[in-house]
């Protein structure tokens, strides 16, 4: 195909250079993943303040439990949505490189049908699976029951969630990041605000405890939705949003998921990390569940504007290799691994001098205090590993080979992290040296990412010219 029968100076991401692009286009990202971490923390940190009553002891660590125990099933909703968005976000990006606005606008279409989809599965999992799921990680019926209130809210009404994150990655694919990080501000800010009205009772609103942090969160995520639907509207000219565009089309589909696909399995394998996490730590107590949620929801301020850089390499990357611009692709990817590389620095620095301090935000016993203490020091040992993990799985997805990404995740999230975190529960001293797994997992998939990435990036530039 001939790439240059178009010019690719109508989108900046085929002419500013790189470090100034990566910059504007990930600092909004990341600000808004960062924002988007403070949302995933807010609801653990504020039930963990839920009082003690005359028939619940340590409420607050059963409430933290009960969100970690929900948590996989969140996280597959964000695999599914993210994951399709990965594949959307390459081709879409790839058609605009192309010039093809026809095939930029079906990609468009498809991606909303593709999100109401998901709506529907979710909600049949919201109706039908929950008690079954929570009650297969706990035995104790407070938590139990604390999860499954929270799940059944979260998942029956997830429209607000699989409609933004559609509109979210088509910003995201235009180049318009700071759009996008304005739909993920109003929907971060309405639940910080509603979260404490919704779980302790303000201004004529009952106390819902669990359920009411349940309820903040899907009503800022409809904020959230109608925002970005919003902006996608009025800001994405290059795309035409003619009610045809959305009619199925299964070789755009095709495309979606060749990418998608491999990233949705890639994404879900954290969710399935997480369960299994979670039934290996139950074998060593409920504090330790406790504390591995509150150790993943700090993490989240580390590795989301690491996940917002990963969003601003893979549109760069995508339409670089759809306009055969090989050194503005070598260039992306160089410059996604120098600034991840500061940020997981920065953040095993201070999580491993201020680990006390920030686990002291939850109001949970002394047990999985300590636990969680421990657990934030040993797991940042594996940051940088895991923040150069994320870029080159983005890489790869951008230059259309998600198996490889796919495989980089296994090794990280299944095939090393559980059978040595299963090991390490088996020894005396589990509860204190279960946490390596993550190190160790991070360390070896970094090797393994290097090789393949190299590869890829060799054989799909190969016959490109450099262009100065």
């Amino acid at each position: 195909m001939n790439h240059r029968n178009h010019p690719i100076g109508e989108n900046p991401m085929g002419t500013m250079p790189i470090p100034k692009l990566m910059i504007s286009m990930a600092a909004p990202m990341m600000l808004s993943m960062l924002v988007q971490a403070l949302y995933n923390i807010v609801d653990s940190l504020y039930v963990s303040y839920i009082p003690d009553t005359a028939a619940i002891v340590d409420a607050g660590d059963k409430a933290v439990a009960a969100l970690t125990l929900a948590f996989p099933v969140q996280l597959l909703i964000v695999a599914l949505c993210t994951g399709t968005g990965v594949g959307i976000n390459a081709a879409l990006s790839r058609s605009l490189g192309e010039g093809n606005r026809k095939q930029a606008s079906k990609i468009a279409g498809n991606a909303i049908v593709l999100s109401l989809a998901y709506f529907v599965l979710i909600l049949l999992f919201g109706l039908f699976g929950v008690d079954a799921y929570i009650r297969s990680q706990t035995s104790d019926p407070i938590t139990a029951q604390f999860g499954i209130s929270y799940l059944r809210i979260i998942t029956v009404c997830s429209l607000g969630m699989t409609g933004f994150m559609c509109f979210e990655k088509l910003l995201q694919s235009t180049g318009k990041t700071v759009c996008s990080m304005v739909g993920q501000l109003v929907g971060s800010i309405t639940n910080i605000i509603l979260d404490p009205v919704f779980i302790f009772g303000y201004f004529g609103i009952p106390a819902m405890g669990v359920a009411g942090a349940a309820v903040a969160t899907i009503i800022g995520q409809f904020a959230s939705m109608i925002a970005a639907m919003a902006l996608h509207l009025w800001k994405n000219t290059e795309l035409d949003r003619h009610p045809r565009m959305m009619k199925p089309d299964f070789r755009i589909i095709g495309k979606i998921y060749v990418v998608g696909g491999p990233a949705i399995v890639m994404q879900a394998l954290t969710s399935v990390m997480t369960y299994g996490f979670n039934l290996i730590l139950g074998t060593i107590s409920e504090n330790a569940i406790t504390a591995y949620g509150i150790y993943f929801k700090l993490q989240s301020f580390i590795f989301m504007p690491s996940f917002g850089l990963n969003n601003a390499c893979v549109p760069v990357i995508s339409y670089n290799y759809g306009a055969q611009q090989k050194k503005r692709i070598r260039q992306a990817i160089f410059s996604g691994l120098g600034i991840v590389s500061i940020i997981m620095l920065t953040g095993t620095l201070v999580l491993q001098c201020f680990s006390a301090q920030v686990v002291g935000w939850f109001d949970v016993s002394a047990d999985a205090t300590a636990l969680a203490i421990q657990a934030l020091r040993i797991i940042t040992l594996g940051f940088l590993f895991a923040g150069i993990n994320v870029i080159l799985q983005g890489a790869c997805q951008a230059l259309g080979n998600g198996i490889y990404s796919l495989i980089i995740s296994l090794l990280r999230m299944i095939v090393v992290a559980l059978p040595a975190a299963w090991l390490l529960s088996r020894l005396p001293n589990a509860k204190d040296v279960v946490w390596f797994a993550f190190p160790i997992a991070e360390a070896s998939a970094c090797a393994v990412a290097a090789i393949l990435t190299v590869s890829i990036y060799r054989s799909r530039t190969k016959s490109m010219p450099i262009h100065q």
